[in-house]
């Protein structure tokens, strides 16, 4: 139809990748925010993620401290659930 590979790559197949690219980008996101033995043995030194930060207050006792890295965690979890409940309607 004229149009080279690169073209037919952007006029075709991107549109048709964009939503399951983006759903797969979010889900991605949400499991690697929550994801801890990882994040423990990767993690450089002195850096705390609030994964490991929620480790180690409740592995002190401190659940009170917990409480808001916990509740962020749980909060970036549930935009992705609007965004896929929005884009399902």
């Amino acid at each position: 139809m004229g149009c080279t590979a690169w073209g037919v790559l952007r006029r075709v197949y991107l549109p048709l990748l964009r939503g399951a690219g983006a759903t797969a980008v979010l889900m991605v996101f949400v499991d690697i925010m929550k994801e801890m033995p990882i994040t423990l043995m990767m993690r450089p030194h002195d850096w705390e993620t609030l994964a490991v930060r929620i480790y180690s207050f409740t592995g002190e006792g401190l659940y009170a401290q917990a409480a808001l890295p916990a509740l962020l965690i749980v909060l970036t979890g549930l935009i992705p659930v609007i965004l896929f409940s929005r884009a399902e309607q």
